[in-house]
């Protein structure tokens, strides 16, 4: 699940919560929109924190190019 999917999560919980007055028998809906908010929010900073070492900053390396002149003598060498 990417970024995009997190946050897909934490608006639906937070729709469920707090824009939401529907009553099902056996579920709370806030609850059900709190924990998606705190899926949502884990799911954030799990991917931030795997983005970040991915980020490192390496510095540029030079390279040099030898030009290797080959001599044939008549014989592949």
């Amino acid at each position: 699940m990417g970024l995009g999917g997190c946050i897909v999560l934490m608006a639906v919980g937070a729709i469920l919560t707090f824009a939401t007055d529907w009553h099902m028998e056996g579920v709370n809906l806030d609850l059900v929109g709190i924990i998606l908010m705190i899926v949502g929010l884990i799911g954030v900073a799990t991917f931030s924190g795997i983005h970040r070492r991915r980020r490192m900053v390496v510095p540029p390396t030079t390279v040099v190019e030898e030009d290797h002149h080959h001599v044939r003598d008549g014989y592949g060498i």
